[in-house]
């Protein structure tokens, strides 16, 4: 299976919201899109699902054309919105429903993603009794209920506390496991570097960089070394005239132009018999990759 955009399109009136960009996923897994706010994600993501038409290009899954009929896919937007006054038992049945399921199948599927989610507790309350987080697990349900092949997550970490994060991190996990394919969309650098191999940014409806994140980050220099020891290194930093991003309990981030002021470092703070219990030299974080590219 495989989803593939090529050469696609959009325009709203004279604005070109998206302007020639393609992607190909080719194996299950994570794939990100990233962009500002304003950058075309949302429009990409609407077209590939056949929500909205392309003005140019070609979107095919499995070598088909894409449409709402042949693709089995999950949706979780980026607005979020359950019916507050409706039961959520209730709403999720519509739903899964609504994807052709089979009541018997479905009353299975809610009772299953209600105790991985752990909200089950909360199934026959209306929802507008429920926590933001949890109904925005209760979105997530009805995006994945009735296992669809091809998943949208739209900022599916926006406003979760770290344990409801967690959760979610876990579903997405087993969901790759499964031999789902993913596209994720998250202003969240951190937890895209965390799923994703594969990346695109989008700037103005334009493509700015694209491939495999391992492979981007290997373009770079590194420009960072971490060093964690046991006594303050502030005059021996100060000496070599390094500049310390972060320090905090002895624990130290210092940006670099090359390697060897790193090594230098490291050097200096054995000489003075200081232990060293962490020292690591980094590339650029996806969020310096990403500011670099879109960051004007």
């Amino acid at each position: 299976m495989s989803l593939v955009l090529k050469n696609v399109s959009k325009k709203f009136g004279t604005k070109l919201a998206v302007d020639n960009i393609s992607l190909t996923l080719d194996k299950p897994g994570v794939y990100g899109l990233l962009g500002p706010n304003g950058a075309g994600k949302t429009t990409t993501i609407r077209m590939l699902l056949g929500i909205i038409k392309k003005d140019k290009g070609n979107i095919t899954w499995n070598g088909k054309e894409v449409t709402r009929k042949s693709v089995n896919f999950g949706y979780l937007p980026e607005e979020r919105g359950v019916y507050p006054k409706t039961i959520i038992r209730s709403q999720l049945m519509y739903f899964a429903e609504l994807k052709g399921m089979k009541k018997i199948d479905a009353e299975k599927a809610i009772e299953h993603w209600a105790k991985i989610l752990k909200v089950d507790e909360y199934l026959d309350m209306v929802a507008e009794k429920l926590s933001k987080g949890n109904q925005q697990k209760i979105q997530l349900m009805c995006a994945i209920i009735h296992n669809p092949e091809l998943i949208v997550l739209d900022e599916p970490f926006s406003g979760l506390d770290p344990v409801n994060t967690e959760i979610i991190k876990n579903v997405i996990i087993d969901l790759v496991k499964k031999g789902k394919y993913i596209i994720m969309s998250a202003h969240q650098m951190t937890t895209i570097e965390e799923f994703c191999s594969d990346i695109l940014i989008l700037n103005k409806g334009k493509t700015v960089l694209q491939g495999n994140l391992k492979e981007i980050k290997n373009t770079y220099k590194a420009n960072r070394v971490e060093i964690d020891v046991n006594k303050d290194i502030s005059k021996i930093i100060k000496t070599l005239k390094l500049e310390v991003e972060i320090e905090k309990n002895n624990q130290y981030k210092i940006k670099i132009d090359k390697e060897e002021q790193a090594y230098k470092l490291l050097n200096k703070v054995v000489e003075a018999n200081i232990a060293v219990t962490k020292f690591e030299i980094e590339k650029p974080t996806l969020n310096d990759i990403f500011i670099e590219k879109v960051g004007e």
